[in-house]
């Protein structure tokens, strides 16, 4: 099953590579991916809206959100099951 979580990130360097990395870490396959500017374009953050699923059943959506709200740049992040606001 896939679930699809929406990520506000920063636009710092390496950022993206952050976040691709850590999923595929903790056991997560990456189905699709789609990237939008913030509100205002150039601005200093970009949405992802990253669609996963666990490589086994062990793999919870929950541990991963809580994983990619602890990352450097991550200013939101939100899924179905998973809501946060990162201070």
């Amino acid at each position: 099953m896939s679930d699809t979580i929406h990520i506000q990130i920063d636009r710092a360097d390496g950022s993206l590579q952050r976040l691709i990395g850590l999923v595929e870490r903790r056991g997560f396959h990456i189905d699709g991916m789609s990237m939008a500017p913030d509100s205002e374009e150039g601005g200093p953050s970009r949405r992802i809206a990253l669609t996963v699923r666990g490589r086994d059943a062990a793999r919870s959506i929950d541990n991963l959100g809580c994983q990619i709200d602890r990352l450097f740049g991550v200013s939101r992040i939100g899924a179905p099951a998973y809501q946060s606001e990162a201070a």
